[in-house]
């Protein structure tokens, strides 16, 4: 993914539909680890700033299906420091659009909150159009 985009969680079929699943890895299993701090070396160079600590673990690790769209709130904002500066935006316009692009749990009650990473990038590309107008 290019730093002007929003990154979703990372894939563990190469985000290939047709071969959706899951890692046999466990956390124990040291590819696996070393695939994870590949992932954390790789966001923090392109996140300056951030503390290993404050990464969400949905951004270094892949999810059960092995492709999933969605990301937390936090994972979403913990990037915006970023796209704003490559992008020329105000800080507050691209966590406008975060907050817009996020949904509630299921019903008011079920899941967590969550950015859909497709729709927001989406939602990014429109804003910096309308901004060039």
């Amino acid at each position: 993914t290019e730093d002007r985009y929003f990154n979703g969680r990372p894939s563990a079929v190469d985000y290939n539909a047709a071969g959706s699943a899951g890692s046999n890895k466990g956390p124990s299993n040291p590819d696996y680890l070393k695939t994870v701090q590949e992932r954390i070396d790789t966001f923090m160079v392109h996140n300056p700033g951030i503390q290993k600590s404050a990464i969400p673990a949905e951004l270094v690790t892949a999810s059960g299906s092995g492709l999933d769209p969605d990301l937390s709130p936090a994972a979403a904002l913990i990037q915006v420091s970023r796209i704003a500066k490559v992008r020329g935006l105000p800080v507050e316009r691209v966590t406008q659009l975060v907050n817009e692009n996020t949904e509630g749990p299921l019903l008011g009650v079920f899941g967590p909150s969550k950015v859909n990473v497709l729709k927001l990038n989406v939602a990014l590309d429109q804003a910096g159009s309308q901004r060039a107008n």
